[in-house]
């Protein structure tokens, strides 16, 4: 229905274009004059067949669009992976432990991912998997698998999240290898691995943020705007519900581009069904789609306090009442920046470069997400990683 919206707005525009009323963008200013100019040139029944060029187009792109889906609903692709021992667990949270036999007194690795996606992003198959790679190349790497939200978590704050769960899996992987691990964060697992290392100097040894937010307001203005506006209506029905449903998640983030859903699927009814290429397709959209619900306070902290009021840059927000200030990180620190990031523009992003003493930037070709599973994931993310981290971890 959404692509339908879109594609129909065009039509809707239409009368618009004919009586001159229609707002364009500056950039597009120099081609609505002409496209004007051409129409007036063209008869009295122009704006007529334009549209229903236009309809014959829409229905052509919406074709393609169901087509790509279809395809997708029926791939046989399936992920399967041999099974990880968890060595630890709380409530949903569980500690996934990677390491192989040959190397099991390798500097370990504790890998943080976000709240809101499934943690197997950072396993996602046999030839996409960050945690199987740093394995295989003698480090002892541990997930953290945050799992939906049950009965308790679903009235955690950050600060349990924190204070509490991670906390507790850090002293678990130093119980275990009997060493201080790096911490690794992704997406908003990053600022969770930033809060940790803040509080745990002692027993971590160094600490990587992977496409990491911090600025929640540098080139998202227009966000922070919708997030107080929004603050009341979707605040009491966070409170009500107690949690914010996948759907209501997966629909802000296909907002932040509109157009990426179609764009995706009709390339992917292009591909030969049983390549590669296609399955790769699969496996992260299966991922995709099997998103967890946000417990209800750290949607709160996260919507309001991060989008709407841009807390962490501002230094107000806090665990346990300490504000968590990238300035006092004094481990070892590395921030990975992929450039083509929608989800976390590098603007967002390089203000924690600049503000954790002595931190170094590797800046990526590659986006959000693919930086973790594209074709270059292992050249370009994955060995300069994994070097840097034998260098540091454990230490």
């Amino acid at each position: 229905m959404t692509h339908v919206s879109t594609l129909m707005s065009s039509r809707a525009a239409l009368p618009h274009l004919k009586d001159g009323s229609l707002n364009w963008k500056p950039h597009l200013a120099e081609a609505a004059s002409s496209l004007s100019q051409s129409l007036a040139a063209s008869g009295p029944d122009a704006y007529t067949r334009l549209d229903a060029a236009i309809a014959d187009e829409a229905m052509r792109r919406h074709d393609g669009f169901l087509a790509g889906i279809d395809a997708y609903r029926h791939h046989p692709y399936h992920r399967h992976l041999e099974p990880v021992p968890e060595v630890w667990t709380q409530g949903t949270t569980a500690l996934l432990d990677y390491r192989l036999p040959a190397f099991q007194d390798a500097p370990p690795v504790l890998v943080i991912p976000s709240l809101i996606n499934r943690a197997y992003i950072l396993d996602l198959s046999g030839k996409r998997s960050l945690m199987r790679y740093l394995a295989a190349k003698g480090l002892a790497p541990f997930l953290v698998d945050w799992d939906a939200p049950g009965e308790t978590e679903k009235h955690f704050t950050l600060t349990d999240y924190i204070a509490g769960r991670l906390e507790d899996a850090l002293d678990k992987v130093v119980e275990l290898t009997g060493m201080r691990p790096a911490l690794l964060g992704y997406c908003m697992g990053g600022l969770l691995a930033l809060a940790l290392a803040q509080r745990r100097p002692d027993a971590v040894s160094a600490l990587v943020l992977m496409a990491t937010p911090f600025d929640f307001l540098v080139e998202r203005e227009a966000n922070a705007v919708l997030m107080k506006a929004l603050a009341q209506p979707m605040g009491a029905m966070i409170d009500s519900a107690g949690e914010v449903p996948v759907d209501m998640l997966q629909t802000m983030f296909a907002g932040l581009d509109p157009g990426l859903a179609a764009r995706k699927f009709m390339a992917f009814a292009r591909l030969k069904r049983r390549s590669a290429r296609a399955r790769d397709f699969v496996a992260l959209e299966d991922w995709a789609n099997d998103g967890v619900a946000l417990a209800g306070p750290v949607a709160r902290e996260c919507l309001f306090g991060w989008y709407g009021e841009n807390d962490p840059a501002r230094g107000r927000w806090c665990i346990e009442g300490r504000p968590v200030k990238p300035e006092e990180i004094s481990v070892p620190t590395l921030v990975m920046v992929p450039h083509r990031d929608r989800i976390v523009p590098p603007a967002s992003a390089l203000p924690l470069w600049e503000r954790i003493p002595s931190a170094k930037l590797m800046q990526l070709s590659g986006g959000h997400v693919g930086m973790l599973t594209g074709p270059r994931a292992k050249t370009e993310v994955y060995g300069p990683l994994m070097r840097w981290l034998h260098r540091r971890a454990g230490k």
